[in-house]
């Protein structure tokens, strides 16, 4: 063996002894450089190097270093667990965004003092030191070592299965096992079946805190035993957890189920079942405001609108092809007439065939159908949330069919149309992330025509100047997407408006259209949704905005405060007038004094309050106060009016 090994370190060439860690050669401490790269795969800082490798750092606040430590806090919890529940069985502990979990079966479910007994006890083994130190096994010793693991022992068990039951314990490969081992003696503290990377040592972990505990199915299904999950976070510093926490404060104040029941928008009825919201008069004026809105836009824009049943036979998505990959979030089939009919969970097979109803020519190209339509999925129970997913949503799905000279100027269209749309709505922070498809079976068509498609939008994506992002493997079974992230007024990131180019569904429905030689082509069909959902959608500006939206689209956009009750009919004649320009306007005439009614209207986040005594009364003025609590005095009625309703035909803030 050479004592001498040639490594490519920071992009130069390096000589190091052999034996030399990849810990060695980045002289990392375990503190700001974690673990290493190692020919574009992680490895721990203790992996040996050959000749020839190429070694990078991973930095402990780089996005990889922070699921490095978060896995390894996991570890610490799980050690931590089984020594204070020792007939804990463990499940899996992946790291998560912003944090890591572990799956634990117990005979009790944890409560918050015993979050309190875990999260002392794992300052305690951070405090020790222990060393992370990777082993490989074979399966049977594996099996062997965790004889009294059973979820452990059925991952082992599909080693070198599809990648989606690749978990952080096994891939395709050897397994390895990482022991804790105590920092002094070497004595075995606790151990894992784990792919790895993780810390050197407990020591590398600067930053957690344990959040709650909840049930959680084994491997996500309902057929499988439901676990104990405790979820944690855990960072590169206690000030970047302090950051996050207070996020998560202020997301809880945010929380849009929370500001839906104060604000009387929306509900969640447990008669109608998980998923299902009901939306009250003032939710349901939110929505028209959005709704007309996008009507009217699309209108411009040159879409034409449909409508189609809530219903159909299950043979229109065998057509499609959502039944073989998409059933698992189908609701069942019913049976009617000796037929099999489901819901419906998009429209898009609905909109094939109204193309299809009659002949085409490429004259009527682009063809713009656009539909608020109902759809029905059957989301599982623990992913259900508020509005942000649901089981019943309307979507503002538009489908576009186009030439394939046509297709990428249609797509920069769209793009430039979806994030003015947007913008309209006061978001204003994108990036676009690309969904592709990866190697796996459940994608359908020719890899040529993906290749065309993903390219087509990759180009129009990359010429918008945002940020673009990968996303291999992402991709509806039958084409890549465009999907907009948006920032929220917290720093958050949703995933709102996608496009998707779709080259196999035009076929399997067999849709042509006469070009101008006269021959028969088959359209390029390309899927668009805006908001997502529509109630999606509202969900994330509940939360944007924090309830208090802007004029255009507040519920009630104007409360008249009579300082006495004498100025109520003043009042109402000012109200009048705002009605005749549309705007919604209320007079409290309520038996509450007036800083009652001004608290009342604070509470219910009205933007703008218009007070009147005496003096405005005498002057034909109103008095003017905003939602911020500023007050702008003895405004004349004619000007306060334009104000309101300049401030809603812009859809400025206030």
């Amino acid at each position: 063996m050479s004592a001498e090994l040639h490594i490519t370190l920071a992009g130069a060439e390096r000589v190091v002894a052999a034996g030399t860690t990849a810990g060695d050669a980045l002289e990392a401490d375990g503190r700001t450089v974690i673990a290493a790269r190692v020919n574009g795969e992680q490895r721990d800082l203790a992996w040996r190097l050959a000749d020839g490798d190429v070694v990078e750092p991973i930095e402990i606040s780089s996005a990889e270093g922070r699921a490095i430590v978060r896995h390894s806090t996991a570890h610490v919890m799980a050690q931590a667990v089984q020594e204070l529940f020792p007939d804990a069985k463990l499940g899996i502990g992946p790291p998560v965004d912003n944090g890591f979990y572990y799956d634990f079966d117990v005979e009790h479910a944890f409560q918050p003092d015993d979050l309190k007994r875990i999260e002392k006890r794992m300052r305690e083994i951070v405090k020790e030191g222990q060393l992370f130190s990777r082993r490989p096994v074979g399966d049977d010793e594996a099996r062997a070592e965790l004889a009294g693991e059973p979820y452990k022992l059925e991952l082992i068990g599909l080693k070198g299965g599809a990648a989606d039951e690749e978990s952080v314990e096994v891939g395709a490969g050897q397994l390895t096992i990482y022991d804790n081992l105590d920092a002094k003696s070497g004595e075995l503290r606790w151990k894992d079946l784990c792919r790895g990377p993780h810390v050197p040592s407990t020591r590398s972990i600067p930053a957690f805190k344990l959040m709650r505990s909840g049930g959680a199915y084994w491997r996500g299904s309902e057929k499988n035993p439901q676990l104990q999950r405790i979820y944690g976070t855990a960072w590169e510093s206690r000030d970047k957890q302090d950051e996050y926490l207070k996020l998560l404060e202020e997301a809880e104040k945010r929380d849009h189920r929370k500001l839906g029941a104060e604000l009387d928008l929306f509900s969640f009825p447990p008669e109608l079942g998980s998923g299902l919201p009901i939306f009250h008069p003032k939710g349901g004026i939110i929505r028209k405001e959005m709704e007309d809105y996008m009507r009217r836009r699309q209108a411009e824009a040159g879409y034409e609108f449909v409508n189609t049943p809530h219903i159909t036979k299950s043979s229109l998505f065998e057509t499609s092809g959502h039944l073989p990959w998409y059933a698992d979030d189908m609701f069942p089939a019913f049976e009617l007439e000796g037929v099999d009919y489901r819901v419906k969970p998009m429209n898009c097979p609905m909109h094939n065939l109204i193309f299809r109803a009659r002949g085409r020519s490429y004259r009527e190209l682009p063809l713009r159908l656009c539909e608020f339509g109902s759809v029905y999925r059957y989301e599982k129970s623990g992913v259900v949330h508020g509005l942000t997913r649901v089981r019943g949503m309307t979507q503002d799905d538009a489908h576009i069919y186009t030439t394939r000279e046509q297709m990428a100027d249609e797509i920069k269209s769209l793009l430039r149309f979806v994030l003015s749309v947007l913008r309209d709505f006061g978001l204003s922070d994108f990036y676009l992330e690309l969904s592709t498809r990866d190697d796996s079976e459940k994608f359908i068509g020719d890899p040529a025509e993906w290749d065309e498609a993903t390219e087509a939008l990759r180009q129009v994506a990359t010429e918008s100047g945002l940020e673009l992002v990968a996303d291999p493997g992402g991709a509806a079974f039958y084409g890549p997407k465009i999907s907009v992230q948006a920032k929220d007024a917290i720093g958050r990131t949703w995933q709102l408006s996608t496009i998707q180019l779709d080259l196999n569904q035009p076929k399997r429905f067999g849709l042509e259209y006469q070009a101008a030689d006269g021959s028969r082509q088959t359209p390029v069909m390309i899927h668009r949704a805006l908001f997502g959902s529509v109630e999606r959608f509202l969900g994330v500006l509940t939360e944007h905005y924090a309830g208090a939206f802007p004029p255009w689209l507040a519920p009630v956009q104007v409360v008249g405060i009579p300082i006495a009750d004498a100025h109520a009919s003043y009042l109402n004649d000012v109200a009048k007038r705002l009605r005749e320009r549309g705007i919604r306007v209320e007079v409290d005439t309520s038996d509450d004094r007036m800083q009652k009614k001004i608290r009342n209207a604070q509470k219910a986040k009205v933007p703008f309050m218009l007070l009147a005594g005496d003096d405005d009364v005498a002057k034909g003025a109103v008095s003017f106060r905003y939602r911020n609590g500023e007050q702008n005095n003895g405004v004349p009625v004619d000007d306060a009016v334009e104000e309101i309703v300049s401030a809603v035909e812009r859809r400025i803030q206030v």
